[in-house]
């Protein structure tokens, strides 16, 4: 085990995120990708993954709900590190989602990213969810024989990439075994019921007298739709949809019964719902590029405003997603950073930064 030393940062800016922590649009624009400075850097995290991409801080914090840390990490090229829900307390950070948000590290490595953790670490009077953890993480550590868990049919369809396959594939030749993994097939969307009605109970002022009306983006899928909508959730939905979060809890306990690390496709919605709403952490790791050949964005499609055709089409990063067991992001640091050194990539930055 390394023992790594405690450390105090220096806070160097506050970063943009979108409003009130939803995609990358907020009052002062849309926070840009460095790699692609014609589309956003996604977020709700986008000031943390394009101020670390771009080399503008040696790390950042950033925070998460729903994707907001593994989202922003894909489309800047950085490692994100969610962790268990409760290992970082969140005294002093703006309340979406009492029993969902957490805050993580963004950093350009792997190493990085389990130092800031391990800094970060710690349960504080000011959020009753934080508790005490151990963090056991050694760089030097091998990964022979972890066996990686897997969906097959989600490494076979969008939004995977040869770039996941490559990374299964990988996994073999390092000495891993890579084990196909199961989930009921349930509407695991359904649990964003939780979601919307804390994060609706959280900014309920903001809604009744009206000021949700001055966030630049209106759309159906933007908060003040969502916020307004979600005071008519009934009382039994929301029951039924923690009572799916229970039994979901229960298959990922069942699934790292047989796994130590599950592998997938960063951007899967399934993984990133149902992860969130049990808790588990997750590392994203950049490994490897892809072509775009249209602009991306959070949001949902316009058919009025198609995204922007790009001609040639131009590279970005692209990158793997580990979950991992309950406060085991020691075991998902040492597979994202053997996958780190394999694929080699890490150092590669955006043109015109650091």
């Amino acid at each position: 085990m390394l023992i790594l030393p405690q450390r105090q940062a220096v806070l160097v800016a506050k970063l943009s995120l979108g409003a009130l922590a939803l995609n990358d649009i907020w009052f002062g624009g849309e926070t840009k990708n460095p790699w692609l400075l014609e589309e956003g850097a996604s977020g709700s995290s986008a000031g943390p993954g394009a101020a670390t991409a771009a080399g503008l801080v040696g790390f950042s914090v950033g925070s998460e709900t729903g994707g907001s840390i593994v989202s922003p990490s894909m489309r800047c090229g950085v490692v994100g590190l969610r962790p268990t829900f409760g290992r970082v307390a969140r005294t002093g950070a703006m309340t979406l989602c009492w029993s969902l948000d957490k805050l993580g590290p963004m950093t350009r490595g792997v190493e990085d990213a389990l130092l800031v953790l391990r800094a970060m670490s710690g349960p504080d009077a000011g959020d009753l969810s934080s508790v005490p953890s151990r963090l056991d993480f050694d760089a030097g550590a091998g990964v022979k024989g972890l066996r990686v868990g897997y969906f097959p049919a989600w490494m076979n369809e969008a939004p995977a990439t040869e770039v996941d396959r490559e990374a299964l594939a990988r996994v073999k030749s390092l000495g891993m075994v890579p084990t196909p993994a199961r989930l009921p097939d349930w509407p695991y969307g359904s649990l964003n019921t939780i979601l919307f009605a804390e994060a609706a109970a959280s900014f309920e002022e903001l809604t009744l007298d009206r000021r949700i009306d001055q966030l630049k983006m209106q759309v159906p899928d933007a908060w003040p739709n969502t916020f307004r909508q979600s005071r008519f959730i009934s009382a039994v939905d929301f029951v039924q949809a923690d009572r799916l979060r229970r039994k979901v809890a229960q298959e990922m306990a069942r699934i790292f019964a047989e796994v130590d690390v599950l592998l997938v496709p960063s951007l899967r919605d399934e993984m990133l719902t149902l992860s969130n709403h049990t808790g588990h952490p997750s590392l994203t790791v950049r490994c490897g590029f892809i072509e775009v050949d249209r602009i991306r964005s959070d949001w949902a499609p316009d058919p009025a405003k198609p995204p922007a055709i790009l001609s040639p089409k131009r590279r970005v990063p692209h990158g793997v997603t580990l979950i991992g067991r309950l406060f085991d992001e020691g075991t998902i640091g040492r597979v994202g950073l053997a996958l780190e050194r394999a694929f080699d990539v890490a150092k590669e930055r955006p043109a015109g930064f650091a």
